[in-house]
């Protein structure tokens, strides 16, 4: 739809213009013939020009589909620019380089045509690009004053590289004469990721189609960078900032598209390393949209989502002028914290609302001080061991539930056998009970319910944080990524598992078990209405088996050291701490003191002696 209304204003402007100028330069109209023979050559000269091969060679010069010899087919394609055929074509690129990136700018169309990570490889030790081989393209989209619609992506720029103190800058214009051009302007800086980049143009107006939107698209295919490409696509968005600060992202698994409003920068990211375009003048609109390219795991697959951008340009003047900034590089907090003014660090998926907080101002900054002076794994058996000690409180509040539970089980097995055709009065002496005796069966569930923001916060951790990526520790060659034991024959793999087994889910469901068998599998009494806990005793071990073989390492590990240590602290608890003699007798004397019903007990008891009731006059 945008496109068939972008051609109905280009033609309702063209006839606006004409009628304006038909008076002056009736003479100089082409008749509707040569119009159409111009359509037709500008036709196989964008044919042409779409086929022209991409070099990698700094300011080198290689056969193309046009032809720098031929004069008539050069004239052709400056025909097809218009104005903008001032300047001539030539095949090159030119390099812009520091110590962290790797550059190359091509003057095709002035645009970044190879982005390099110096320090950082994938994991068959293959440098991380994140643009490369046409997987990118950018540019402006606007249509000029005699009716052409023109995209900076197929047209010819003339690089100039010039230093500003330490900085390289290269200038790419596209001209219409010696003092009239259309320029991209790089500025890179030393041991920087972030590189400044501005649009403007110089004596355009009058050239420049001002009441038709001048778009800038961005295109991009996320190339893979993990040995898991379903992984690694699970954390790979569309992130973007707007509408003054608000962070949102498009769907991870699914095609998504939105148009938002005020956006202030865009981050294509791709799991550990990200492309984004930030702006200081935020865009008034955008079109976003996102395609899944991963429908299973494959380890051919060379890319995980397709990211596009579209975003008009402010003409002020009949002038462009539009000041950003490019960054390529690492999804790192270390690294785009340093970019506060623009806000970077919101890109990194910590997670949303308090799992968000805790992984970012708790695990993140405690597991970067351990691990800045201990090896990676130790530092997760440490941060583990100090998550534990915090938590402990509510461990010994839910074993205390538990032990006080495993105390009345002999009175409940009574009140059971008693009631056991009358189910509405075997509840109902089942809650006097523990009433009297001080005891609240869900007060053993509270302290696991307080622990779920911290269980999530660290599921989005362990894979997300980019200080474990490519760290080994011992059997583990990334922490961020899942440890295999044993890799499955190729093309065999099991549902829901995956092709090969990992061996820290395995300690870690060994672990869970031992621990559920000491609370679940004990303590806690079976009751009607309850679910079957023997059965969620063996499920969740199966459950964390399964799920976590695809999952991070660093997160597997961290559970099976914390169960450990839970089971270490239940054990010292048990032997040292509580005493079933002495909770036998704290309830005795729970049950002689007056009990003050709640306003909640009274109602449960009130609508209980109701159901009883009216069952009594059922039988009558």
């Amino acid at each position: 739809m945008e496109e068939k209304k972008l051609d109905i204003n280009s033609i309702i402007g063209f006839v606006l213009i004409f009628g304006i100028l038909i008076f002056m330069f009736y003479q100089n109209q082409p008749t509707p013939e040569e119009i159409e023979a111009q359509n037709i050559e500008a036709e196989k000269v964008a044919e042409e020009a779409a086929k022209i091969e991409e070099v990698q060679v700094q300011q080198t010069t290689t056969p193309t589909s046009i032809n720098l010899q031929d004069s008539t087919t050069v004239a052709n394609y400056k025909n097809a620019l218009g104005a903008f055929g001032f300047t001539n074509p030539s095949e090159g690129t030119t390099v812009l380089e520091n110590d962290l990136v790797y550059l190359e700018v091509s003057n095709k169309g002035g645009q970044i045509i190879e982005a390099k990570m110096k320090n950082f490889v994938t994991h068959d030790s293959v440098p991380v690009y994140l643009v490369k081989d046409g997987n990118a393209t950018f540019g402006l989209n606007f249509s000029t004053t005699d009716n052409r619609v023109l995209h900076t992506k197929d047209m010819p720029f003339e690089p100039s590289m010039t230093k500003n103190g330490d900085n390289q800058v290269l200038s790419m214009k596209t001209k219409i004469s010696p003092t009239q051009f259309l320029e991209f302007r790089y500025e890179m800086k030393p041991n920087d990721y972030l590189v400044d980049f501005t649009i403007r143009s110089q004596g355009l107006n009058g050239v420049i189609n001002s009441s038709q939107p001048v778009n800038l698209e961005w295109d991009l295919k996320g190339i893979r960078h993990n040995k898991s490409v379903q992984y690694e696509n699970r954390y790979t968005r569309l992130t973007y900032n707007h509408e003054d600060g608000k962070i949102s992202k498009l769907s991870e698994s699914s095609d998504d598209e939105e148009t938002e409003e005020d956006i202030k920068w865009l981050s294509y990211r791709q799991h550990f390393f990200s492309s984004i375009l930030a702006t200081k003048t935020p865009f008034e609109t955008a079109e976003l949209s996102s395609k899944n390219l991963v429908e299973e795991e494959d380890k051919t697959l060379a890319y995980t989502k397709e990211y596009h951008s579209k975003m008009p340009l402010n003409i002020v003047g009949g002038e462009i002028s539009q000041n950003m900034n490019w960054y390529y590089g690492p999804t790192d907090v270390a690294v785009l914290s340093e970019y506060k003014e623009l806000g970077l660090v919101d890109s990194i998926p910590f997670g949303w609302g308090i799992f968000g907080w805790i992984n970012r101002y708790a695990f993140t900054p405690l597991y970067t001080f351990l691990s800045s002076f201990l090896p990676y794994g130790i530092a997760i058996v440490i941060m583990t061991i100090l998550i534990r000690l915090v938590m402990s409180p509510l461990t010994y509040k839910s074993y205390l539930s538990q032990a006080k539970m495993k105390v009345l089980k002999p009175e409940i097995a009574e009140i059971n056998e008693k009631y056991k055709d009358n189910a509405t009065k075997r509840q109902q002496e089942t809650m006097k009970l523990n009433s009297k005796a001080g005891v609240n069966p869900m007060s053993g569930c509270m302290p696991a319910l307080l622990q779920m923001p911290i269980f999530y916060a660290l599921f989005m951790f362990f894979p997300t944080s980019f200080a474990l990526r490519q760290k080994a520790f011992l059997w583990a060659d990334d922490l961020s990524s899942f440890d295999t034991v044993y890799q499955f024959p190729d093309g065999f793999s099991i549902p829901f598992y995956g092709d090969h087994i990992s061996l820290f889910p395995i300690l870690a469901s060994i672990a869970i078990f031992f621990y559920m068998m000491m609370t679940t599998g004990q303590n806690m009494p079976s009751q009607p209405g309850m679910p079957n806990m023997k059965f969620i005793m063996y499920l969740s071990p199966l459950m964390m088996l399964v799920f976590f073989n695809n999952y991070a390492s660093g997160l597997s590990l961290y559970y099976f050291v914390s169960n450990l240590i839970t089971i270490g602290i239940m054990l010292v608890i048990k032997k040292f701490i509580l005493d079933d003699n002495k909770i036998h007798a704290q309830i005795q004397e729970n049950k002689k003191k007056p009990k003050k019903e709640g306003k909640f007990q009274k109602k449960m008891r009130e609508m209980m002696e109701q159901a009883e009731e009216q069952k009594k006059k059922g039988k009558r």
